[in-house]
């Protein structure tokens, strides 16, 4: 082929080997390898066989425990979704000086360790918290609330850790819409309510499932918040994996549950891009 006929948009595979090296060593690699270490029924990793499945299935503790992290994620995902479409919108409408404002603010949290916000919702949380401390001094209650080490607690400080990660799909995609379709709908005797309910919201959907994405991947999987905030009382999977892996050594369990998990995970994301691609018109019938 001449250099005139050359397509430039065709590559030689060659240069995609150095990517594909580093994804099977640093990815399919360790994942064969926890496939072979759930494949045995001691300990000691030395007899081959599928009890550590047949445990997780049969006791139902793993699995009580996966429904349980599953359901934290879709807790935090809607009230981040609240919270992140509201901000979102505010961002919109808001005049250009006031969205650079906003917009430090939305991203300021991406730029601080994620330990050093857990840390400070435990404080803000604890019983001399901040919290505690306004509410006692507005005589609201009569004695400190417990906050730290609860399910609303943790809720609240995982949503804050996680709201960036909502709101800017749903600042993308709400800039992308055009103005004059509100205008059409006002002029067709739409209220504002009715507006944003059959036209903002509908064409929203990109970023709204982008945001539920990425906040329920991240919260499920957000090992510090959950082990800090919720404390010993309440048992999500990263912690129970933790535990089987490090304090009991027990590494073909440990390795069986990952698995599971894993597998729990990319279906629920499987479900999410499905619905992103019917929101955007792409799914085939």
């Amino acid at each position: 082929m001449s250099a005139r006929n050359h397509d430039v948009t065709v590559y030689s595979l060659r240069y995609g080997l150095p990517l594909a090296a580093f994804f099977v060593l640093f990815f399919i690699t360790p994942l064969l390898l926890l496939v072979l270490v759930s494949l045995h029924d001691d300990t000691a990793v030395s007899v081959w066989g599928v009890a550590q499945y047949v445990k997780i299935f049969g006791e139902g503790l793993a699995l009580r425990v996966l429904g349980d992290t599953l359901w934290l994620g879709v807790q935090v995902t809607v009230l981040c979704l609240a919270l992140g479409y509201a901000l979102a919108w505010a961002y919109v409408r808001s005049s250009p000086t006031t969205q650079k404002v906003l917009m430090m603010i939305i991203v300021m949290p991406l730029l601080t360790s994620v330990v050093v916000r857990t840390f400070a919702w435990v404080v803000i949380l604890g019983r001399q918290g901040i919290v505690n401390e306004l509410l006692l001094g507005w005589a609201w209650i009569d004695k400190p609330l417990r906050l730290l080490y609860s399910r609303e607690g943790l809720i609240w400080a995982l949503a804050n850790v996680q709201l960036p990660l909502m709101t800017l799909p749903l600042i993308t995609t709400l800039q992308r819409l055009e103005s004059n379709l509100e205008d059409a709908s006002a002029a067709l005797g739409a209220n504002a309510w009715r507006t944003f309910r059959r036209i903002t919201v509908p064409l929203s959907l990109p970023g709204i499932i982008a945001g539920s994405l990425l906040t329920f991947s991240a919260t499920i999987t957000a090992f510090i918040t959950q082990s800090l905030v919720g404390g010993g009382q309440m048992l999500f999977m990263p912690m129970y994996i933790y535990q089987q892996a490090s304090a009991l050594q027990n590494w073909p369990y440990a390795a069986a549950i990952s698995l599971v998990f894993l597998v729990a995970v990319i279906g629920c994301v499987t479900l999410l891009s499905y619905l992103g691609r019917l929101s955007k018109g792409y799914a085939t019938t």
